[in-house]
Parts: C-alpha cells; sequence; structure tokens
C-alpha cells in the first residue's frame, strides 16, 4: 500500500550526568527534512527535553486517531474546529516480564462549529469509527482507550 521512512542518526558522547555510559540523545530526520530530538525516557539515562520513543508512539496512536475523527466527522456533515487529546501510555511489566505499552489512553477534547452539530451518541460513533480505522493503533498489542469529555 505505501512505505513510510525515517533516519536515525547517532554518534557516540558521553552522558552529561553518567560519565561511565554514551548519551543516548540521537536525532530523527522525517519527511520534509523535520529532525527531531530523541532521547531514552529520563528513567533509561535519557534526555528530559528530548521525545522519548514512548511518547511518539502514543503521539502516532493520538495523531492517528484524530486523523481518522476528522475525516470521519467531515464525512458525516460535522466541521470539528479544535481537537486536543492528552495521550497517556502506560509501560508496565508485559507476561514475559519485560517492558511493554501495555495501555495507551486517549483524553480528546472536541469542539464543533457550524449548524449541524453532534450528539454524544455521534460523538461516540465517531470515535468508534476512528478506533476501528486507525492502523497505528491496529498495529500494536497495546489496549487504546478512548476517554470521551467532548
Amino acid at each position: 500500500m505505501s512505505t513510510h521512512n525515517s533516519t536515525l542518526s547517532w554518534e557516540r558522547a558521553s552522558h552529561p550526568d553518567d560519565p561511565t555510559t554514551y548519551n543516548r540523545n540521537h536525532i530523527a530526520t522525517l519527511a520534509g527534512g523535520q529532525q527531531l530530538q530523541v532521547s531514552a525516557s529520563q528513567e533509561f539515562k535519557g534526555d528530559k527535553n528530548a521525545a522519548d520513543p514512548e511518547q511518539m508512539v502514543v503521539s502516532a496512536v493520538s495523531s492517528c486517531h484524530m486523523l481518522f475523527f476528522l475525516a470521519i466527522a467531515e464525512s458525516q456533515g460535522f466541521k470539528v474546529s479544535t481537537y486536543k487529546d492528552s495521550a497517556v501510555g502506560h509501560l508496565e511489566k508485559g507476561p514475559a516480564g519485560r517492558p511493554v505499552i501495555t495501555r495507551i489512553e486517549l483524553s480528546p477534547t472536541i469542539a464543533f462549529e457550524g449548524d449541524k452539530l453532534p450528539d454524544a451518541a455521534a460523538i461516540s460513533r465517531l470515535h468508534a469509527g476512528a478506533h476501528k480505522n486507525c492502523f497505528i493503533g491496529n498495529s500494536l498489542t497495546a489496549e487504546v482507550v478512548i476517554n470521551e469529555e467532548s
């Protein structure tokens, strides 16, 4: 169907807080030359000012859900004016005792405008459709939960 590329670049450097190990910071280059500062999470000696892979997985699920929500809403005649999400990923021990993202909670706050406004049931159906179609969420073993606010 399609391919999606990124390039990672890392060079050895001393860790700023622990001279016995290496710096985890690296750069991910995405479409259009966008560069994202990435590191391990703080719990794994990463840089708190850089994105970590766990945050990027959570962000990818949130973004995918939003994009499908917007597309489905538009196809049904609803006009979304704002969409904000405070997504949370839970890193826990999995069945094999290794850390895994077990659950991703999406908590979108959505505002609509125009003459045709969805009721709570319609919003739930929009979320269900977005959840069903989000191929990022469908690719993961983590449970994706939508906490509806709007």
